[in-house]
């Protein structure tokens, strides 16, 4: 299945300039100057947009959720990088405990190497995202063949794991390039990055990783942490571990609730 693909206003606007610098270099070959100079330009305004997961240059990327989701008191905790047999199960019992429900960004290989903790995300009223078959840190650098290859396996292998195919992709680290967004055209999925993180893959204080998460939280917002590649605190804990109940309370005080994005955005 799959969706039509409109490319974006910037999209467009960068067609347009290499149509007019072809032109321009084939009719005044003096013009070359400049021809280059607003290539260099728009490819240097593409790799920006790529390194920045919230920019919307390439194509729709969520970064909150629909307003009616925000008028429930609704946010989404997204959490990456699993599933983890050593972290993900306290991970669940802890949404249990006060009621929340996440999406769980899978990777692939890990999904088959722990397949029944993956079902068990599913079961206990969670959902699984796609985050790729293998994770690899130059996803960005890749072709769109390549791109379509590892997110179609990452989707085949989850749906076959868990009875239930992903609706929401995001690539490693969130960055991507314009390849990306008709791949996930074809494959029917939508571009998820995040309205706010910790770098909770780095960051090893709860302290700091629940402050950023919680200061200033309102209704509305997509949150990202990490079950696994977590940081360690002081007591070589994963860091998701101490920062999720503080975070969690910090919800109910605030008046929200934890949503999975398939929730929020009304998905089957």
């Amino acid at each position: 299945m799959s969706r039509p693909w409109k490319p974006s206003p910037f999209l467009k606007a960068s067609a347009l300039i290499h149509v007019a610098a072809g032109g321009a270099l084939a009719l005044q070959p003096a013009t070359w100057p400049w021809a280059m100079g607003a290539l260099l330009l728009n490819h240097a305004a593409i790799t920006t947009a790529g390194l920045l997961p919230r920019c919307q240059w390439l194509g729709k990327t969520l970064i909150r959720l629909p307003l009616a989701a925000a008028a429930r008191g609704e946010i989404s905790l997204t959490i990456d990088d699993g599933p983890d047999p050593d972290v993900t199960p306290h991970v669940l019992d802890l949404l249990d405990a006060h009621g929340a429900r996440a999406s769980f960004f899978c990777i692939g290989k890990r999904a088959e190497r722990f397949p029944e903790l993956c079902r068990e995300i599913v079961e206990r009223g969670h959902s699984v995202e796609n985050h790729g078959q293998q994770h690899v840190v130059t996803f960005s650098f890749h072709g769109a063949r390549w791109m379509e290859q590892e997110i179609k396996a990452s989707q085949e292998t989850l749906s076959h794991i868990t009875g239930l195919a992903p609706r929401f992709f995001r690539p490693p680290a969130g960055l991507r390039n314009p390849f990306l967004d008709p791949v996930l055209a074809r494959l029917d999925l939508q571009l998820a990055a995040w309205s706010r993180r910790a770098y909770d893959t780095r960051n090893g204080n709860p302290d700091s990783v629940s402050k950023k998460l919680t200061q200033g939280l309102t209704a509305g917002e997509i949150l990202l942490l990490h079950d696994g590649n977590a940081a360690r605190t002081a007591q070589g804990q994963a860091v998701i571990l101490e920062a999720l109940p503080r975070l969690l309370n910090q919800l109910k005080n605030n008046g929200l609730r934890s949503v999975p994005l398939t929730y929020a955005f009304n998905e089957p």
